[in-house]
């Protein structure tokens, strides 16, 4: 599939079902059919999580850069598959070997790298790596299961 890059917000939506707050992928800028996709996610301090997490002090939670990158495994497998504008829905089904090296604050640019490993019958198994300015500030193994919408 020829894909022209890079794949603003509008592109991203017609691939995935998530909206705002929680559509966490801006831009895709790179992208392999069946192998890798690079993601990058804007962090503002007018994310909505911020007001909370933590007052003083915004860091983005851990559990929003694995759904980031999880996103971005979507879209990779969406595009692989030219499958946009499907029934197909992909759910989080378990995370592995999730690491956080450092925290995401607003003014990051989040980069989601993100390489399918393997698929299983209906699932597949990606690794994920989230940087900042080049420097790893999270990593996980991610699985999603397809499932009809």
């Amino acid at each position: 599939m020829d894909v022209q890059l890079p794949l603003d917000v509008v592109a991203i939506q017609h691939l995935l079902p998530h909206r705002y707050p929680f559509l966490l992928v801006d831009r895709v800028t790179e992208f392999e059919a069946n192998k890798r996709v690079l993601g990058i996610k804007n962090v503002t301090i007018n994310e909505p999580f911020f007001n909370g997490h933590f007052p003083g002090h915004p860091v983005m939670p851990g559990v929003l850069v694995i759904e980031a990158l999880a996103q971005a495994g979507g879209i990779l497998t969406q595009l692989s598959h030219a499958a946009a504008a499907t029934d197909k829905l992909f759910y989080l089904v378990k995370i592995d070997n999730a690491k956080f090296s450092r925290m995401v604050v607003p003014g990051d640019r989040l980069e989601l790298h993100v390489e399918l490993k393997r698929t299983i019958r209906n699932m597949a198994l990606y690794q994920g790596i989230a940087r900042v300015d080049g420097e790893q500030v999270a990593c996980a193994e991610i699985l999603c299961a397809e499932v009809k919408g």
